[in-house]
């Protein structure tokens, strides 16, 4: 799967979305956390006092970011689970690689999501933006819960938590490229998919 955004450069007008994208660029050299507001500036080629314009501090233009990554997120999910075709369970697998895909290419925004320590209650728009997103895991855990035997049907939240997060952790495990990650033989699709299998037989074959 691919994963697109605009970018453009600053030009008159669009300030708020070169200060997204020096945000961008700046957390993928130094993380979430790694960089002032004034680097920001800088990296976006205004003035120190230009990007209150636009954002109080340095976490509003944080939060914009996540926000964005969030929107960018849920727009890929809805299209690796196009409606549960052809079946639900190859479609759920399928939502698994865009999960990995969007952490694996986006990682900028992936830090900004989850790594940034924002507070959904400061930020409201945060929240409606990952509800959206995750709202597209809990319909699809509920297309494939329908599938499943009467009598060992999980309630719809807790399989969409424990599948996200066998994803967000596995995505967690594979984004470290330096010596402190333990190697692991298996490609990420391929330990997910093996997980949520492992998941789904065992609801299939309960008690």
């Amino acid at each position: 799967m691919s994963w697109h955004h605009k970018k453009r450069g600053y030009h008159h007008g669009n300030l708020r979305e070169a200060l997204v994208e020096a945000a961008l660029a700046l957390i993928s050299e130094k993380g979430a956390a790694g960089f002032t507001f004034a680097e920001a500036a800088r990296a976006a080629g205004v003035s120190p006092a230009a990007p209150y314009r636009h954002f109080r501090d340095r976490d509003a233009l944080i939060a914009e970011v996540a926000r964005a990554g969030y929107e960018l997120f849920a727009r890929g999910l809805e299209e690796a689970w196009a409606d549960g075709k052809p079946d639900a369970r190859t479609a759920f697998l399928r939502l698994g690689h865009a999960y990995l895909a969007f952490a694996r290419e986006e990682p900028s925004y992936f830090s900004a999501m989850f790594e940034s320590g924002l507070s959904f209650a400061d930020y409201p728009e945060l929240r409606e933006a990952s509800d959206r997103a995750f709202a597209v895991l809990r319909g699809a855990c509920e297309a494939v819960v329908a599938t499943l035997p009467e009598t060992n049907r999980p309630p719809v939240l807790m399989m969409a938590l424990h599948i996200w997060s066998l994803s967000h952790g596995i995505a967690a495990l594979f984004a470290r490229a330096d010596g402190a990650r333990r190697t692991i033989p298996m490609e990420p699709e391929a330990l997910l998919e093996a997980a949520v299998l492992i998941y789904l037989d065992g609801l299939n074959s309960g008690d």
